[in-house]
């Protein structure tokens, strides 16, 4: 394992961290994972308030093996759902409960999306509630995560004396939100800078072209898409901590095997890059990362896995496309299966989504390629013989 100074605390953290937000189901292959990931030297664990249970199964399991001394947990207020200065204690202390622990590593706000935002929390008196639990020693490091332009970024970044940061940033997202300029301004202000969605909800690893593939194949046999992507972010010493949302103590080792091979990026990687940023750009349609902050949605529709769809449908084939949507979307196995065109222009999911995607927009094109005369057809028809067979 490689690692990276905190300069600001003297912390040395694990360039591969552990993203908790999407653990597996099976609680048994969850503690597999985090205790791989420890015996492999990962000291980075991501979770948050929002992210469902997440936050209890960590607590339990590093409780269990005795492994809170032996890690930084990174945790996040959630902001948004703050009404007033008695929420800050509110969730802290549920956090603290949940987590199994008296202290905090590295405590997030939350998905700041603009300035105005962050400004708001101020008046609430989150300088002075930060203060004394910094003093009391219940939170060692304060940070925050953005979700926005890289202006409003920066504005956040400068209007307080931050001791971390996290932004999206991946490859194919150079210099989308924050991106490369944000990166370079934390650094230069000597914070540890986090880094989220390298694989871009996973489709740098598994969502990848055809031809994207082979390209990579072509510059270096022995190493995957995602090592690739790995690879890309560990190459800048502006980056601290990679955070990899696994599912599995499978993907876990896989990244860790990543981490052991690595090795800096030559002319040839670059040019391998540009090759296949070019031909994803082709490709990739609707920028979702899977985060499903968007759902529920009133109507029932899976929105990641209809955009998830759509992008297979160009990376790959109508075909591939196609089936992913149907089994999406209950189409052959639900008597109400919730298509995309059962939209109602609501936009309760656009106002939750950190990409800012018009998801109402892009729900129409996913409609219009799915559910044209001819593919509606072959809907139907596979409907009415699997329920004249008995289909639930």
């Amino acid at each position: 394992m490689q690692y990276r100074d905190d300069k600001a605390s003297g912390n040395k953290l694990s360039a591969l961290g552990l993203g908790c937000m999407r653990f597996p189901r099976d609680k048994a292959e969850t503690e597999r994972m985090i205790l791989t990931a420890i015996d492999g030297g990962v000291n980075f664990f991501d979770t948050a308030y929002a992210y469902t249970n997440s936050e209890a199964v960590l607590g339990e399991i590093l409780a269990k093996h005795n492994k809170r001394e032996e890690v930084y947990i990174a945790t996040k207020l959630p902001y948004i759902l703050c009404k007033n200065a008695s929420d800050f204690d509110k969730f802290f202390n549920e956090q603290l409960r949940r987590l199994q622990t008296d202290y905090i590593d590295y405590y997030f706000i939350h998905g700041i999306s603009d300035f105005e935002g962050w400004d708001k929390l101020r008046k609430m008196g989150i300088d002075e509630w930060i203060a004394d639990k910094r003093k009391s020693g219940k939170i060692k490091n304060i940070g925050f995560s953005h979700h926005s332009t890289c202006d409003d970024f920066l504005k956040v970044l400068n209007s307080y004396d931050w001791g971390f940061c996290m932004i999206q940033y991946n490859y194919y997202d150079e210099n989308y939100q924050a991106g490369k300029t944000g990166l370079l301004e934390a650094a230069e202000k000597g914070i540890p800078v986090i880094i989220m969605e390298p694989l871009l909800g996973g489709r740098l690893a598994t969502g990848l072209p055809k031809q994207a593939v082979e390209a990579f194949k072509k510059a270096d046999p022995g190493c995957t898409p995602a090592d690739w992507a790995l690879r890309w972010l560990w190459n800048q010493s502006e980056v601290t901590v990679v955070l990899s949302g696994m599912s599995s103590n499978r993907i876990m080792i896989s990244n860790l095997r990543s981490m052991d091979n690595f090795k800096p990026l030559s002319i040839n990687d670059f040019a391998a890059y540009a090759e296949v940023v070019e031909i994803f750009k082709k490709s990739y349609k609707v920028n979702c990362t899977g985060c499903n902050y968007c759902l529920p949605c009133p109507k029932g529709i899976n929105i990641p896995a209809c955009f998830s769809a759509y992008n297979s449908s160009y990376a790959q084939s109508l075909i591939t496309g196609f089936q992913q949507y149907m089994t999406s979307t209950a189409a052959l196995t639900s008597k109400n299966p919730t298509s995309a065109r059962l939209c109602n222009q609501c936009g309760k999911c656009e106002k939750l989504c950190p990409q800012y995607l018009p998801i109402r927009k892009d729900l129409k094109k996913v409609a219009q390629r799915f559910e044209s005369p001819p593919l509606r057809l072959l809907w139907s028809l596979g409907r009415r013989f699997i329920f004249s067979r008995g289909g639930t």
